[in-house]
């Protein structure tokens, strides 16, 4: 997978199932410390031979083998060989600046992406900015190619060492050991994050429960996980003694106050400890969330979600240039399956689906027929044997699905002419999973909440599992979308649908 070996020890698999006392907590001090120090080392090192290929690549395109560089009087003429050291040098140094290799932001986020392509971007609008002033006569082709080569190259790099880190978080490496404190309902929904989470790489090796007074080797059962109870909010600086972990989760806010928060803080500066303190809210990403300190207090402001207004023009432009681009793209294939389903089966090429769109508006959902005629009217019978969640019907061996229909329905190419309802603005590029009528019928205050933005051919759903969530996932992936949607998320959720399409999984 990559040359370089950067390995520590394995921790435990977080779902072990006996029991651990706090005496066998896994010792794993210093091993966050060990394995991020080498990752960031190699980071810097493909990081600066990234940079150097892409100078060195713009120059010998644009110049061949030397180059000289015409300035105005104040400067002598210079050698495009110094110019592309300089380049280099300031490149890279753009990359410590905007802290793209922060521990913070590396192997998980878009954020980390999001500082490379804004330290590049700054540093060559600088660079414009002085050839402006100075009068430089800056070769356009040179900056042409090193700008987008690099850039690219440095984010495909990025991502490659983060499916490094996230195999081997899969494997139980490279994680983060936490300490929870808070009661046995918080941590039970902070525990069931992290295991979502896998690539994050968090696991709980501890809970200090406030108020606590039973006995100090008691266990806790919570998501499936057997956690040791290390005692009250007063124990947790001697708890990281035993279970040896290297950050401090706080969601028992209201029980230490002010003041508690403050001493843990305090007494936790000795140790190689992170402090973090969970809001306790639930599905509301960065976008929405910014720390403002009001009186000296830290308070977090939680913005409203944006339905209307500048975000939604931006998102009805993107989706109709998206998908007139998609269209014009897989015009031959969508040709070539509309003569498979014709020639395979007796039928229409498209079927006509209702479904619900925005505020509960019914729209006719448009697909390649994958199904023999008149399919909807055998779901009654075939109701006994729905292998869907909640309100969903799917089986896993349909017996209406056509031959073609079954390969078109595995890497959804059956979708492709929602493309068409995007162009009619009945359906966004992503969006929520687009419901029946008789779903909507069903769904309570909360639920409802998936109409407020358009459906989408694509979503949450779509990269987290497809047919195989629970209908609880489902629901809870939608209004995450619904409440913190960007145009930045959209770009990595479409990223994220090739991949999950191309392998097939969880679609039947």
């Amino acid at each position: 997978m990559t040359a370089f070996d950067f390995s520590v020890e394995p921790a435990q698999s977080a779902g072990r199932s006996e029991a651990t006392s706090p005496s066998e907590a896994p010792n794993i001090a210093g091993g966050r410390q060990d394995w991020q120090a080498a990752y960031l080392r190699y980071l810097a090192a493909t990081d600066t031979l990234v940079v150097i290929a892409a100078v060195c690549l713009a120059q010998w395109i644009r110049f061949g083998d030397s180059g000289v560089l015409h300035t105005s009087e104040v400067f002598d003429n210079l050698s495009y060989t110094i110019i592309s050291a300089l380049l280099i040098g300031a490149w890279l140094v753009a990359l410590v600046i905007f802290r793209t290799r922060s521990v913070r932001v590396v192997g998980s986020g878009p954020d980390e992406y999001r500082r490379i392509f804004e330290s590049t971007v700054r540093l060559f609008g600088f660079i414009a900015i002085v050839a402006l002033l100075f009068r430089l006569d800056l070769a356009r082709l040179y900056l042409a190619i090193a700008f987008p080569v690099g850039l690219v190259v440095l984010i495909a790099n990025r991502w490659v060492w983060r499916q490094v880190v996230r195999r081997k978080r899969e494997r139980g490496e490279y994680q983060t050991s936490v300490l929870v404190v808070g009661n046995a309902r918080s941590v039970r929904n902070l525990v069931d994050s992290f295991s979502r989470g896998t690539a994050d790489g968090y696991r709980v090796v501890g809970v200090c429960i406030p108020g606590y007074t039973g006995n100090p080797a008691e266990v806790v059962d919570v998501a499936g996980q057997t956690l040791p109870i290390l005692g009250d909010e007063r124990d947790i600086v001697s708890a990281l003694e035993r279970c040896h972990a290297d950050t401090v989760a706080v969601t028992a806010t209201e029980h230490l106050g002010d003041d508690g928060l403050r001493a843990l803080a305090w007494s936790l500066e000795p140790h190689q400890v992170d402090l973090v303190v969970s809001p306790g809210m639930m599905d509301v990403s960065g976008p929405r969330l910014s720390m403002r300190p009001v009186a000296g207090l830290p308070l977090i402001h939680v913005e409203k979600p944006q339905y209307q207004g500048a975000q939604s023009f931006s998102k009805t432009s993107f989706d109709l240039v998206f998908a007139t681009l998609a269209l014009v793209a897989v015009g031959l294939l969508m040709a070539a399956i509309a003569l498979a389903i014709k020639l395979s089966s007796p039928g229409p090429v498209l079927y006509r689906s209702e479904r619900m769109g925005l505020d509960g508006k019914p729209f006719s959902m448009l697909k390649f027929r994958s199904m023999v005629i008149d399919a909807d009217k055998h779901v009654t019978r075939l109701m006994a044997a729905n292998d869907g969640a909640g309100l969903l019907f799917k089986l896993r061996e349909d017996p209406r699905v056509t031959r073609v229909g079954r390969i078109l329905r595995k890497y959804s190419l059956d979708e492709l002419p929602q493309f068409l309802n995007v162009l009619r603005r009945e359906m966004s590029v992503v969006g929520p999973r687009p419901p029946l009528r008789r779903e909507v019928e069903s769904y309570d205050g909360e639920v409802r909440r998936r109409l407020l933005v358009k459906p989408g051919i694509t979503g949450l759903w779509q990269v987290s599992g497809r047919s195989d969530l629970s209908w609880e996932d489902s629901v809870r992936l939608d209004l995450s979308y619904v409440e913190n949607w960007s145009m930045v998320g959209d770009g990595l959720i479409i990223a994220k649908t090739i991949k999950a399409v191309a392998g097939g999984r969880g679609a039947y």
